[in-house]
């Protein structure tokens, strides 16, 4: 990204990847061969393209046995959008498997969110998350869900050797409505609404670069000089290298700027 003064938006929606030999395979990509991580150019309809689809983030951001939106959501939107969701409120449990009747995570989160107060929270990250649900554990290309008992059955013997059986059960749905009113159908859909009002990830790249430089989060004070940094760079799309270098010959980085 900086190397190539990448724009902001190609954090969530880039025509390449970084991929070897395990990953290709991984993607449902053409091979390449080696370990050596290598720069590819993705095709149209790849999913895979940007941070928001890593399959190391989308692993990292289950909870090791299912997919979590809840988990998935809140790290896009505080690490990549810098818009972090409160910590829910004490008396409130986590999601868990519910015993009432919920089939799908759509319905699981539902029950979890009939309370307003959960509700108005999870409105701001869960219909993000839920845009990934095509991505399982690990990060790969799901259709549909698996089950233990309802569903067609599917048997086989892994790469190791070992039997597995399970059911083909519910398909994804991957479509949601944002908490501005717009819709989407699928993980596409949501990239293209992401990228095409990159200040906001231009805006948390800024903040994360501050933190990296100085040790420091951004502090009220400091807000207007990044928005002057962002009105700057908006001309040229919030390239990555552009924001650095403002950064770096701004107020924030050089100590110059009066305490409030």
């Amino acid at each position: 990204m900086i190397r190539d003064n990448l724009p902001a938006s190609v954090f969530v929606d880039a025509d390449f990847a970084y991929v070897n030999d395990r990953l290709t395979r991984h993607y449902g990509l053409e091979r390449v061969s080696g370990s050596e991580l290598q720069k590819v150019t993705l095709p149209e309809d790849s999913p895979y393209c940007g941070l928001l689809t890593q399959a190391a983030i989308l692993k990292v951001t289950s909870n090791g046995t299912s997919t979590s939106p809840v988990i998935r959501g809140a790290w896009i939107m505080e690490r990549l959008l810098g818009q972090a969701p409160p910590p829910p409120p004490a008396s409130v449990p986590a999601v868990e498997p519910d015993i009432r009747g919920a089939k799908t995570i759509r319905e699981l989160l539902a029950l979890h969110t009939n309370s307003v107060s959960c509700a108005g929270c999870h409105a701001r990250f869960d219909p993000v998350a839920l845009a990934l649900e095509n991505f399982d554990i690990l990060g790969g290309w799901r259709t549909h869900y698996r089950s233990l008992e309802a569903g067609e059955r599917v048997t086989g013997i892994d790469r190791a050797g070992h039997d597995f059986a399970y059911a083909r059960s519910e398909a994804v749905d991957a479509s949601g409505q944002l908490l501005d009113g717009r819709r989407f159908q699928n993980i596409h859909e949501l990239k293209a609404i992401l990228a095409v009002d990159p200040r906001p990830l231009a805006r948390n790249l800024l903040h994360q670069f501050t933190v990296y430089a100085t040790g420091t989060p951004v502090r009220f004070a400091d807000r207007k000089v990044i928005e002057s940094i962002l009105d700057q760079c908006e001309g040229n799309r919030y390239r990555t290298r552009d924001l650095l270098h403002a950064l770096v010959r701004s107020s924030i980085f050089l100590g110059t700027q009066d305490n409030p």
